[in-house]
């Protein structure tokens, strides 16, 4: 796993003796000596995780944390403090300004490696997301990233699994009012209400009798419902094997007991914005996947998901010899319809003409909007008879029945003509499928309009 590390400190000694430690792991290091320096790596674009050093002159790194984390153009890099101050105060402070782990001198090497691994790999998925729309404008991320309600409303619902009473009844004691908290005693049908529950984040707490704390991270990492929730691990001051270990499995947090309060709130805290953020641009990314492909006036798929997904069809029922129909309709006189009631009752007509439609298809069958009042609807493991016969239902059923406009309770009389085509086995093309689709389109309007006509090859 290879990322671009900046290593922030005003002792050169110390960012050189980072540099090596990281090199050796063959990250890519970028320094930076001091706090402007850093703000603007980063503003470059080409930081994966911070690793900054809380003491400088000018700037210290509490200040550098909070300016990146309120920045949308930065705010989703990690950053890991390195200090030498081991107050809980100070962790608190970082930890309030945004700050996603610390690290303290002299610094640990499996933890740093560990550390900065499992901060690389939060920082792919956040990379992988931001990046699956063209802009950040395009998906609202930077107005997401500027949010500062993430954590209002109702308290995070958390799972503790923890077979002590006594250890889950402190826990739970240390975040009353903090958070929701639920407990399982036993491991495994903790593993079963983690996938279940609609938790925000895991508590494992160390010391089962008979079962492997990393062995549940791991089931939990392991289940695709279980797989993006945040995990904390409580252990023992003497569990520093176990903690890199849980770190290298991808647990995403630990804190050592004796517990602080304070501490343990915002370390959660942390997490569940965290989660907070990345299931909202999650939706955020879908939902425009789906508006990228989706007609928005009639909620059909539209031309740009015809262009891609027809190949894929036409490849797939050629492979397999199986048949495949396309039919183009055409509202007739559609002009008149725009003139009489203007683009509203327009627009209403063709709303209620694509209700009809995915109501005459199955649901195999792919309904587009190929723009104005022209839809393509592809029919696959059908013979062109029988797409015929589809067409003609449909056709009926729009000339049939009359069209409201405005509420009102005249209907409006709406005829469509229909083009049908069938896939011809040896050397057809989704062009040539479309082209004598459209022929036959032409055809039907040329002859009369309000009828359906088939064109073989």
């Amino acid at each position: 796993m290879t990322a671009r590390i900046l290593v922030v400190d005003d002792i050169p000694a110390n960012v050189k003796l980072l540099e090596v430690r990281l090199l050796a792991e063959y990250f890519e290091v970028l320094t930076a000596f001091n706090g402007p320096d850093a703000i603007a790596a980063c503003e470059d674009g080409k930081v994966d995780v911070v690793l900054l050093d809380v003491m400088m002159p000018g700037m210290d790194g509490f200040e550098v944390c909070r300016r990146l984390k309120a920045d949308p153009a930065t705010a989703h890099i990690p950053v890991v403090m390195v200090t030498a101050l081991d107050h809980v105060t100070d962790r608190v402070r970082g930890l309030d300004v945004g700050a996603d782990d610390f690290l303290t001198k002299p610094v640990n090497d499996l933890q740093l490696i560990t550390r900065v691994k499992s901060l690389v790999r939060l920082k792919v998925l956040t990379d992988e997301l931001r990046l699956r729309s063209s802009t950040t404008h395009s998906i609202g991320v930077d107005e997401l990233l500027a949010r500062s309600d993430l954590l209002r409303g109702e308290l995070p619902k958390v799972l503790l699994i923890d077979e002590r009473t006594s250890s889950a009844a402190h826990v739970g004691a240390l975040l009353d009012g903090a958070a929701d908290v639920q407990i399982a005693a036993d491991p495994q049908s903790g593993l079963f209400n983690a996938a279940e529950g609609a938790y925000e984040c895991i508590i494992v707490s160390t010391g089962f009798s008979a079962f492997d704390p990393l062995r549940l991270c791991s089931q939990l990492r392991s289940l695709d419902r279980t797989r993006s929730l945040p995990i904390v691990l409580l252990v023992n001051k003497e569990e520093d094997d176990l903690t890199v270990r849980g770190l290298e499995l991808g647990i995403n947090d630990y804190l050592v007991r004796p517990l602080d309060r304070q501490e343990l709130i915002a370390r959660l805290r942390t997490q569940v914005r965290r989660k907070r953020y990345n299931d909202e641009l999650r939706q955020s990314v879908s939902q425009t996947i789906e508006m990228a492909v989706t007609d928005g006036l009639t909620g059909l798929h539209n031309r740009r998901y015809l262009d891609s997904h027809l190949p894929r069809l036409v490849e797939r029922a050629a492979a397999r010899r199986r048949p495949l129909s396309l039919m183009i309709t055409d509202l007739d006189r559609f002009k008149r319809i725009n003139d009489t009631f203007g683009h509203d009752g327009g627009d209403e007509v063709l709303r209620e003409f694509a209700r009809r439609v995915k109501k005459s298809v199955r649901g195999i069958d792919l309904a587009c909007r190929f723009g104005g009042e022209e839809f393509v609807i592809v029919m696959p493991d059908t013979e062109g008879a029988l797409a015929e016969i589809v067409a003609e239902r449909i056709r009926s059923e729009i000339a049939r029945t009359p069209f409201r406009i405005g509420g009102s309770e005249q209907g409006v009389s709406v005829t469509v003509s229909v083009g049908v085509s069938a896939l011809v086995m040896e050397g057809d093309t989704v062009a040539g499928l479309m082209k004598r689709a459209d022929l036959a389109l032409y055809d039907a309007k040329t002859r009369g309009r309000n009828r359906v006509v088939a064109r073989a090859a």
